[in-house]
């Protein structure tokens, strides 16, 4: 797949495909401790632990027919990409997938990057992979994606009970989902911007 810098709104965030030089933000990005703590990606943790932050990773993201992952692009403040967006574990016949935003930049924390990036992403999963279905997974103590998610029509289905572990502790973790017709709700509510359309 490959989606080249397309904006959700004139001043928002675009997304794109993963190059291979971003590697270099991936390998800051598996060291951090607040994404770890505050998303627990098995995407970078994969990145880290399993390819050992080799160069074959990048072969293998492109490669896998389970998963899409975008970089997240802001405007020009930014010099570098502000975190990711990825739909992975993609049933096809099933309709449905994961759900995996994360800003890794601090600064672009509360600017609503990570809202509007996950609404391109989820219409990328309804209108080109035929989803029916998006699924998302939240550790307790992150509100601010529990509410990045709520904001973008997902619903709260239900807890796992100590599911995730951090900081020498287990936590609950909120699993959320959204339905085709709730992201085509979402859409009419909000306009989106996209370069071929008029503004």
């Amino acid at each position: 797949m490959k989606v080249e810098g397309v904006p959700v709104a004139p001043s928002g965030p675009s997304e794109r495909s993963v190059r291979q030089q971003d590697l270099e933000y991936l390998s800051e990005w598996a060291e951090d401790p607040f994404i770890e703590r505050m998303v627990g990606s098995e995407f970078l943790s994969t990145y880290k632990h399993v390819f050992d932050k080799d160069v074959s990773f990048y072969e293998a993201v492109l490669t896998d027919t389970t998963q899409v992952v975008l970089m997240i692009e802001a405007n020009q403040a930014w010099t570098k990409p502000v975190g990711l967006a990825r739909l992975f574990n993609i049933h096809l016949l099933e309709g449905y997938c994961f759900f995996e935003v994360m800003l890794t930049d601090q600064k672009a924390i509360r600017r609503g990057f990570g809202v509007e990036a996950g609404k391109l992403i989820s219409y990328y999963g309804v209108d080109v992979l035929g989803l029916r279905r998006i699924e998302a997974k939240v550790y307790e103590y992150n509100a601010l994606s529990a509410n990045s998610l709520r904001r973008n029509g997902f619903q709260q289905e239900g807890v796992l009970r100590k599911a995730g572990y951090q900081d020498g502790r287990y936590w609950d973790v909120l699993v959320f989902g959204i339905l085709q017709d709730e992201i085509d709700t979402v859409r009419r509510r909000d306009k989106v911007y996209l370069p071929l359309e008029p503004a």
